[in-house]
């Protein structure tokens, strides 16, 4: 492991990597290089020597990589090498969405309760959960130890789930809700907006002048 932080950019793209691998392994393949990585991800070789060489060496001049073992050693890296628990709140279409998107789960994170605020869906059948109290959560996540959520509610909720996940103990928040978040130091935010990324795209379309 890295004696100096690793830039985050550099974090990012790891389970990047460990994506095309599991294609790899998928695919019946024993061996691999960071050619094949870079063609494959349109990143060059040298990048990805580069990423990986802040956490050690992980191939062979003129042999490549052992794609199970550079697949196991960046889930250690990841600290996936384990199951995570995740709470979400947010029982709407995107929380519906969300609670039953089964990558979830197959890459090693188990969302195990679903919170929300409106009466009428406290109670409620799920899919597999039974919609809980927002306001129950923070004990939840203070009993289960857990470190994870996921917001998926409209903005102006957002800045209150976020401040009464942090109070119980969350550090890492995955959240949907297109409003920033400001997380004491230790707490980090992952923002996921389609219709920013549609408006970041827009910017590269041929529009016709009129």
């Amino acid at each position: 492991m890295a004696d100096k932080p690793v830039p985050d950019i550099v974090v990012g793209r790891l389970p990047v990597y460990l994506r095309i691998l599991n294609y790899l392994i998928d695919e019946g393949r024993y061996i691999t290089s960071s050619q094949e990585l870079g063609d494959r991800l349109g990143i060059s070789s040298a990048q990805i020597r580069k990423d990986l060489s802040h956490f050690g060496e992980f191939g062979k001049q003129g042999t490549g990589y052992d794609v199970k073992y550079l697949r196991d050693q960046l889930q250690n890296i990841l600290h996936i090498n384990r199951r995570w628990p995740v709470v979400l709140v947010g029982a709407g279409d995107l929380g519906h969405a969300l609670a039953h998107y089964r990558r979830f789960q197959d890459a090693g994170f188990d969302i195990v309760g679903v919170f929300d605020n409106d009466p009428e869906k406290i109670g409620q059948q799920f899919g597999r959960y039974v919609i809980q109290d927002v306001a129950t959560m923070p004990g939840i996540i203070e009993e289960q130890n857990i470190k994870m959520g996921i917001i998926a509610v409209p903005p102006a909720a957002a800045i209150e789930v976020a401040k009464a996940m942090i109070k119980a103990g969350i550090v890492s928040i995955l959240n949907y809700a297109p409003v920033t978040l400001m997380v004491p130091l230790g707490v980090r935010v992952q923002y996921i907006d389609p219709v920013a990324h549609l408006q970041h795209m827009a910017y590269y379309q041929n529009v016709d002048e009129d």
